[in-house]
Order: C-alpha cells, then structure tokens, then sequence
C-alpha cells in the first residue's frame, strides 16, 4: 500500500486515500477551487505530492494541516491512514450548546402557541 519515497501520488487521490475527504471528486474539487495547497502553493488535482511536503486544506469549514510521512494510491482503514500523516492543525473550535425546549412530563401536547415558542427556540440555536 505505501508507495517508495521517490515517487509521486496525485494530490486529490492522496487526500481521499487518507480519509481528509469523504469523496475523491470533493478532493478534487477542493483543489480546482483553490483550497488545497502543497508547501504554500495552490495546486491542481494532478499535482504530485511527496513524501515531507505541507499540505494544507481548507473542507468542511476547517483548515487541516498535515505532513506527508507515506504515499498511499489506494483507500485505506483509519488506523492506516492515521499512519500517513503527521496532523498539524489547529483543534477544532468548540461546539455551542443548543438549547433544548422540554416539556413538563404528563403536560399533553402543545398548543399552537407552545410549538411557535418551540420553534423560535430552536432557530435561534441555529
């Protein structure tokens, strides 16, 4: 599965191989769009990547930072993949509590009133 250390993986297949995108077509349309960058360069999804290069990719409203540390063609299990990268990026921005509208037990169901309530509730948690 891991590839020598001359050689070369395309970029978008090295990102689906290592699980940073669900889809090869969404690596590869990270990089059309400019979101994937190789030692601070934007590059296309053909572009070779090497073994010690920075790749750096914005998904999901995330910037990942990885190294390179194993090429792999192919998909790999999460335990593997994990192997292939060193993760330099930053944690991801804490979660915000929703609030969550609760009825008293045996109060029956909601008026029209009540669900308007529970509905205004639940887009401000939005």
């Amino acid at each position: 599965m891991a590839s020598d250390e001359g050689t070369t993986t395309r970029i978008d297949s090295w990102i689906w191989s290592v699980r940073l995108t669900k889809t090869r077509s969404q690596a590869t349309a990270a990089c059309r769009a400019g979101h994937v960058r190789v030692n601070g360069e934007r590059v296309k999804p053909a572009h070779g990547v090497r073994s010690g290069d920075e790749v750096r990719l914005r998904y999901a409203g995330r910037e990942r930072i990885v190294v390179v540390s194993k090429l792999v063609r192919k998909r790999v299990g999460a335990p593997v993949a994990a192997e292939c990268f060193i993760d330099n990026s930053p944690p991801p921005p804490p979660r915000e509590e929703v609030p969550v509208a609760t009825r008293e037990r045996g109060a029956g169901r909601p008026t029209k009133r009540d669900r308007r309530e529970i509905e205004q509730l639940m887009l401000r948690g939005k």
